[in-house]
């Protein structure tokens, strides 16, 4: 009985034993499993979050820009058409002037006096006039009845005609006399900007060849850009005879967008063959007279039929190499490597010519930090027009 209870606790002892050695096995096969799970957690790869934004699509009209500079319609360089001595300044260096305004006062004495002279000849002339014609007269019917010589009446009809070319002579000489009388007052030819004073009161100026420059005058309003434009560009806009004006804006180098519009006013006559451009000066208003000759001109031409397009920000288009690409998002959010062709900008988005379709997002911020192939997490924005700020949040991140 004894040897039978031995047995048994041996037993049982035995079997405890191999029981806690399995339980130990089961636990230990659990902690490596979680163990082993976590490490996979850890080194699986997490979804970037960059800014997505969906294309812009609109209509446009192309437009080219060029640079140029601004051109007075009128330039006249004022001076003296009759000798004597300046008397009078009558503007301010940089006067708004308009057209009849005085500018200058030459003496205008001894141009009075040669008015009042030829005045004078002419009196005499039509005196002298009247009397000849008056002795012709008489000359002719004596002739009719035989009481003058031939020879007497001839002088008579002779002194008649010389008569009156001296008239004509008197009055033309008056004319001249007046007309060089005006020219002492010199007034502004058109309406415009002066410009300083190079002679004052007190000098004595000529005519001719060695007339002195008195001053400068330039229009204001409308105002000319000149710029030069290629044969590109001539062909596609400029080369129709469309009747219709083609648009242009203008903006100044302080300015970055185009504050003013205006239309092609005329289109040199040849094309330079060095160069391979065209000469096109474009017509301004200018009422408030900020624009003036000289000035750095930012100019863009436009032209040919609206037509649909595809937009997005510079900051979205990445290069590679001697391409040009973006990072389309799709409907899981992954990205994908497109190519694409660029075109002019347009209110500050590039327009995109070739390469993505309307309805299409793409990567605007974070560009280097994904590659093709990746998961993202898309953080909806919308797409930013100035240009050079980042994109403004439109929505929650996905």
């Amino acid at each position: 009985m004894l040897f039978t209870r031995k047995r048994i606790y041996a037993a049982l002892g035995a079997a405890l034993i191999v029981a806690g050695a399995g339980g130990h096995t089961v636990l230990r096969g659990h902690g490596d499993s979680a163990i082993n799970e976590a490490k996979a957690a850890a080194h699986s790869p997490t979804a970037t979050e960059v800014d997505v934004a969906a294309v812009v699509s609109k209509t446009i009209t192309d437009w080219q820009s060029y640079s140029g500079r601004l051109e007075a319609v009128d330039h006249v360089d004022i001076r003296p058409l009759v000798p004597g001595t300046i008397v009078a300044v009558h503007f301010k260096d940089g006067q708004l002037v308009k057209k009849g305004d005085a500018l200058f006062t030459i003496d205008p004495r001894p141009y009075q006096a040669e008015v009042d002279r030829a005045q004078a000849q002419l009196a005499a002339a039509q005196a002298r006039n009247g009397y000849t014609s008056t002795d012709a007269a008489r000359a002719e019917r004596l002739l009719a009845d035989n009481a003058i010589a031939k020879r007497d009446y001839d002088e008579k009809q002779n002194a008649a005609r010389e008569a009156v070319a001296n008239l004509k002579a008197a009055q033309a000489a008056l004319e001249t006399a007046k007309i060089n009388l005006t020219y002492t007052h010199i007034v502004a030819p058109v309406s415009g900007r002066v410009s300083r004073a190079e002679l004052t009161v007190g000098n004595i100026v000529s005519t001719g060849a060695n007339a002195p420059l008195l001053t400068t005058l330039v229009s204001v309003s409308p105002i000319y850009a000149s710029f030069d434009v290629d044969e590109q560009t001539y062909l596609r806009y400029l080369g129709r005879d469309s009747g219709s004006a083609v648009p242009v804006s203008l903006g100044l180098a302080n300015e970055d967008g185009y504050s003013r519009d205006g239309v092609v006013d005329s289109v040199d006559n040849r094309l330079d063959t060095t160069s391979g451009t065209i000469r096109v000066r474009a017509r301004f208003n200018n009422p408030d007279g900020t624009l003036v000759p000289g000035l750095y001109a930012r100019v863009k031409v436009g032209g040919g039929t609206p037509h649909p397009a595809v937009l997005v920000e510079d900051e979205a288009i990445g290069t590679d190499q001697d391409k040009k690409y973006v990072m389309v998002v799709d409907k899981d959010n992954r990205v994908q490597y497109r190519e694409v062709t660029l075109a002019q900008t347009q209110d500050g988005l590039r327009v995109i010519s070739k390469g993505l379709q309307p309805g299409e997002r793409i990567v605007v911020n974070g560009l280097q930090r994904v590659r093709p192939n990746d998961v993202i997490k898309a953080n909806n924005v919308a797409m930013d027009t100035s240009g050079d700020a980042p994109a403004v949040k439109t929505a929650s991140a996905q």
